[in-house]
C-alpha cells in the first residue's frame, strides 16, 4: 500500500490533497523489471503520431523557413543551398530524439539514484489525473519550476511511472557536449538550446519554426522553464518570454484549437546543488557541466535529501485565459507562413501568462519546517550564530510562531502529521548539518572545522559566508507567502499613515522597485494590496476599515518581523547609492 501525504489546499483549507509517495512500492520491487515494463500512454486526438525524423523534415520543409531560408541568402549573399545546410546543421544540433529504450535506460538509472539519495517522492494523484486526459485531448505544455538540474529528470521519471506520454524538453546547450550523457538525454526527448541568440536571424527561425511544429503536431507534451535558468537563490525568477510566444503563437493563428498550460511546483526538504549555489554566489566559477565532474559529484549518492514534493497544477486551458484579452483576428490579415514579430497585444498577453504561472508555480510549492527555521535564524545577528549559539527551545518557539502565521496566510505546509514538533525540529537539524549543527542544546553555523583544522580568517569568513547564503537560499523558498504582507508593514513604516490611498500608492512603489527579485502579475497590484490587508486582518495584526489601516496591539511582533524580513534586500538597494553618494 503507497504511503500517502496530506496537505492543506492552499485555496481551501479545508479540503485536503492526497499526495503518494511513488518511491515506497518501488524499494521492493526489480528496478530492471521497472524499466522494462509495459509503456502504453493514451495517444493524443489531435493529429497522427509522427517520428522525430518526420517532425524534423516538417520543420526543414515548412514554408516558413523556406521564406526566412531566401531573405538571409539575400542578406549575406550566401547561396539558398548553402543557408539550408547551416539551417540543417542547426537542426542536427538542436534536436530531440526521442527513443523508448533511452527511456527505460534512463528510467532504470534514476531509479536507482532516487532510492539512495531521496526518502520520499511525494506527486499528487488527482494533477496527474488531469495532466493524463489533457494529453489525449490538445498540445500541453509542462511547465516546472527550476530549482535543481534533477527537476526535469523527475517529470519524465514520474510520467513514465504513470504511462503518460514523454515529454520533449527545452534544455541549455551545454548539456549536448557531455559525452554520452548529452547523448542520452538527447535521445530520451531533450533539445537544445544556445543560451546567446541574440541577431541570429536563422537559429531564431530554425528554434521557433521547431517549437512551433511540436505544438501544432501534438508531437508530445512539451517542457520547459518559464524561468527560463535554474535559480541560484531557490526563489522565483521573473519569466521569460521567448519560449513562451513561441507556444502562444499556433494558437493566435488559429493553427490548434487550443494549448494546455500545466505549472508544476518541484519542492525539496534539501536542494543536491545547495553548497554549489552558495559558492557561485560568492564569485566562484560555475563548474562546466561534463561527464568527468558528473562522476566526481558522485559523492551526493553518499547524503541523504529528505524528501521531494511534486504537485501537478491544474491544466488551463489558453483559450479561457486569453479570451477578450487578444483579437486573433489581426493574424488573419498576414499569411501565416511570412514572418511576424508578436504586437504589444500578444506580447503583454505572453508576459500576463507567464507571471500567473511562476505565481501557481509558488502557489504550489511546499513549504518545508527547514525554510520556516532559515527564516528565524537570519533574524540572530551571525555573530551569535557562530559563537554563542541560538538555544534549541528558542528555535523551537519561534519556528512554532512562524508556522502559524504561515497558516494563516495560507501556505501549503509540508510538516508532517503525528510526529512531535520537537521530532521534527531535531530530524530537519539533523538533515542540515552542512548548514547549522547542535551542541549542548544550542545551535550553531556550521564551520566544517570537526577535524580541528586551522584556518585562515578568510577561509573562516568564506566558510561563514556560504552557510549564510545556503540559510538565505532556503529562506528565499518561502518569501512569496510573506512578500504581500510584508511589503504593506514596509509601507506602513515607511508613509508613518494609516491612509488606504497612501499605503497603496507606497505598495505599488515597492512592488516596482522589488520587481526583479519578486514575482507579481501585471495590472494586480491593487488585488495584492487588498490580498495583503486581508491577511494582516486575518492575523490580528492590523485592523483594517473603508479608508484607513492601522496598527494592531494584539499581534506586534507580526509587523516588526515582516519588515525584518525584507530588510536583507532593501539593504542591498541601498548599498550601491550609498557608494555612489560617497564617490
Amino acid at each position: 500500500m503507497a504511503n500517502t501525504y496530506r496537505v492543506l489546499d492552499k485555496v481551501h483549507l479545508q479540503d485536503e490533497e492526497e499526495f503518494v509517495d511513488i518511491l515506497e512500492d518501488k524499494r521492493h520491487c526489480s528496478d530492471l523489471r521497472f524499466a522494462l515494463r509495459t509503456f502504453s500512454p493514451p495517444p493524443y486526438k489531435g493529429a497522427p503520431a509522427c517520428s522525430s525524423a518526420e517532425l524534423n523534415q516538417a520543420v526543414l520543409e515548412s514554408q516558413y523557413l523556406r521564406y526566412v531560408i531566401n531573405e538571409v541568402a539575400m542578406g549575406t549573399g550566401s547561396s539558398v543551398e548553402e543557408v539550408r545546410d547551416e539551417a540543417c546543421g542547426i537542426m542536427r544540433e538542436m534536436s530531440q530524439n526521442l527513443q523508448l529504450r533511452f527511456i527505460r535506460l534512463l528510467g532504470f538509472v534514476v531509479r536507482k539514484v532516487f532510492k539512495r539519495i531521496f526518502s520520499a517522492i511525494y506527486v499528487n494523484m488527482e494533477g496527474l489525473q488531469a495532466l493524463q486526459q489533457a494529453t489525449q485531448e490538445c498540445p500541453v505544455i509542462l511547465m516546472p519550476n527550476h530549482r535543481s538540474y534533477i527537476d526535469f529528470l523527475v517529470v519524465s521519471y514520474i510520467l513514465f511511472n504513470y504511462d503518460i506520454p514523454m515529454p520533449v524538453i527545452a534544455s541549455g546547450i551545454s548539456l549536448a557536449g557531455m559525452k554520452i550523457v548529452g547523448e542520452m538525454l538527447r535521445r530520451s526527448g531533450a533539445f537544445f538550446i544556445r543560451r546567446a541568440i541574440g541577431s541570429d536571424k536563422l537559429y531564431w527561425a530554425v528554434l521557433s519554426e521547431y517549437v512551433r511544429t511540436i505544438v501544432r503536431k501534438g508531437f508530445a507534451p512539451l517542457e520547459f522553464f518559464v524561468e527560463g535558468l535554474r535559480s541560484r537563490t531557490l526563489k522565483s525568477l521573473p519569466p521569460k518570454l521567448g519560449m513562451m510566444n513561441m507556444i502562444l503563437e499556433p494558437f493566435f493563428k488559429g493553427e490548434v484549437y487550443d494549448v494546455t498550460l500545466l505549472p508544476i511546483s518541484i519542492s525539496y526538504d534539501r536542494v543536491l546543488e545547495e553548497s554549489l549555489l552558495a559558492h557561485e554566489l560568492l564569485g566562484f566559477p560555475k563548474p562546466r557541466e561534463s561527464t568527468a565532474g558528473l562522476l566526481k559529484a558522485s559523492r551526493v549518492l553518499q547524503e541523504n535529501y529528505g524528501c521531494m514534493h511534486v504537485n501537478f497544477g491544474r491544466p488551463l486551458s489558453v483559450r479561457q485565459l486569453c479570451e477578450g484579452k487578444i483579437n486573433r483576428c489581426q493574424y488573419n490579415l498576414t499569411p501565416r507562413d511570412l514572418p511576424q514579430k508578436p504586437n504589444a497585444e500578444a506580447q503583454a498577453c505572453g508576459s500576463w501568462l507567464a507571471h500567473m504561472i511562476v505565481r501557481l508555480q509558488e502557489e504550489g510549492a511546499l513549504t518545508s519546517p527547514w525554510s520556516l527555521m532559515a527564516c528565524v535564524l537570519l533574524q540572530v545577528p551571525t555573530a551569535a550564530l557562530t559563537e554563542e549559539g541560538l538555544l534549541f527551545h528558542q528555535l523551537t518557539e519561534r519556528t512554532l510562531w512562524l508556522r502559524k502565521l504561515a497558516l494563516d496566510f495560507r501556505a501549503h505546509l509540508n510538516w508532517p502529521e503525528k510526529v512531535p514538533d520537537s521530532d521534527v525540529m531535531s530530524s530537519t537539524v539533523a538533515l542540515h548539518r552542512s548548514v547549522v549543527c547542535r551542541k549542548a542544546g544550542r545551535v550553531y553555523l556550521t564551520r566544517n572545522d570537526e577535524l580541528e583544522q586551522k584556518h585562515s580568517m578568510e577561509e573562516d569568513m568564506m566558510r561563514t559566508a556560504a552557510a549564510l547564503l545556503m540559510l538565505a537560499s532556503y529562506r528565499n523558498q518561502c518569501l512569496h507567502v510573506f512578500v504581500r504582507p510584508a511589503l504593506l508593514a514596509l509601507a506602513m513604516s515607511v508613509t508613518k499613515s494609516t491612509r488606504k490611498d497612501e499605503l497603496l500608492t507606497c505598495f505599488c512603489f515597492l512592488q516596482e522597485v522589488f520587481s526583479n527579485e519578486f514575482v507579481f502579475i501585471p495590472g494586480q497590484s491593487a488585488q495584492d494590496f487588498e490580498e495583503a490587508c486581508s491577511l494582516l486582518h486575518k492575523c490580528k495584526a492590523v485592523h483594517v476599515g473603508q479608508w484607513e489601516v492601522t496598527d494592531s496591539d494584539t499581534e506586534p511582533e507580526v509587523l516588526s518581523f515582516l519588515q525584518e524580513l525584507l530588510k536583507p534586500f532593501i539593504e542591498s538597494y541601498q548599498v550601491p547609492f550609498i557608494i555612489c553618494v560617497a564617490n
